[in-house]
């Protein structure tokens, strides 16, 4: 069986609230926040991007168990802002962790999807024995134009995890995705912010692709919506995971235990690896879990797992989500646009 051995995640410190967004354009905040079903989301600090998230979210899973980086024979790293066209992600990580020359790295893009297509990267060589371990990070700085709507969610942190098949927390029964050309959102290159679709990016883009996604897997799993007690979908905003759930069956409980984004924002690759980590951070052995991501562009990776004993022996050597979202340090819009570079000073 394969599975996760471990997982870390981060999250930066610093905050930006909705209303504080909505004073400088003009906009109702409570509109807003009933909308989106979002407070709050994370800024990155000035010396901060998608690598050094990935590099202290790889740094949580590792010391979260007693695998040797050596051991790890892949790093894989899925984002939407990797700091570098030509130049990798992956090997910061690597270097960063002191993990072994000797494996295979490389960064992944499928907008926010990319982080679990590396998990399924990492499963396919574990069960094939090319490694023994795996690393899967989803990471990102978000972006969003000055006074578009994106600028309410698009947020920063990451969450990574080790693939393998020994010292398992959770057991990944079987994985499905669902794929199209659905150009609901996007960002050229040499562009600094993305476009999107607006009303298009629900119906013929999210609600089609993971509806698609988790209906194949529970079809192949054999399961129902009744046999999980957790549910994890990528998080954009509040209302569409809530509505998401309804529409397949699963009810509220089960999904707000790992429903994080009304404090956090949308981190586009690692949302809904956060949400995963915030489940696992609570999960009982034994819990089964069904996680299915969204990558505009457009698709879905679809897992169900079911967490084992070995949970228990990774608790309290990290910090979960739940403290990483603890003493927020709130910023205001100037600071806001200096760290995330609209302004230059």
């Amino acid at each position: 069986m394969i599975g996760i051995t471990s997982y870390g995640a981060y999250i930066p410190r610093y905050r930006i609230k909705v209303e504080e967004i909505a004073r400088v354009w003009g906009d109702d905040p409570e509109h807003i926040k009933k909308g989106l079903l979002i407070h709050e989301k994370s800024v990155p600090d000035l010396d901060e991007d998608a690598a050094t998230i990935a590099v202290e979210a790889a740094r949580s899973a590792i010391g979260r168990c007693n695998i040797d980086p050596k051991e790890i024979g892949a790093v894989y790293v899925g984002s939407e802002s990797h700091p570098y066209a030509v130049k990798p992600t992956a090997t910061i990580v690597a270097e960063a962790i002191e993990a072994t020359p000797d494996l295979t790295a490389a960064d992944f893009e499928f907008a926010c999807k990319a982080g679990t297509a590396a998990i399924q990267a990492c499963m396919g060589e574990v069960s094939m024995g090319m490694i023994k371990y795996g690393m899967a990070i989803g990471a990102d700085v978000s972006q969003g134009a000055p006074g578009d709507a994106l600028e309410y969610t698009a947020a920063a942190g990451g969450a990574a995890y080790i693939i393998g098949k020994k010292n398992l927390i959770a057991e990944i029964e079987d994985t499905s995705s669902f794929t199209t050309d659905t150009p609901d959102f996007w960002r050229r290159e040499g562009e600094s912010y993305p476009m999107h679709g607006g009303r298009f990016t629900g119906e013929p883009a999210y609600f089609k692709h993971i509806m698609s996604a988790t209906k194949s897997l529970m079809k192949k799993v054999g399961t129902k919506p009744g046999d999980y007690d957790y549910v994890v979908f990528h998080q954009p905003n509040g209302k569409f995971p809530l509505r998401m759930a309804k529409m397949l069956g699963f009810v509220e409980e089960q999904i707000r235990p790992g429903l994080v984004v009304s404090k956090l924002g949308n981190t586009y690759a690692g949302s809904s690896l956060i949400g995963l980590a915030a489940v696992l951070d609570q999960a009982k052995p034994g819990s089964r879990i069904l996680m299915t991501s969204f990558g505009s562009g457009a698709g879905s990776d679809a897992f169900s797992m079911t967490v084992t004993d070995g949970i228990e022996e990774t608790r309290g050597k990290v910090p979960t989500v739940a403290e990483l979202l603890k003493n927020p340090k709130y910023i205001d819009y100037a600071l806001y646009a200096k760290h995330k570079g609209k302004i230059v000073v």
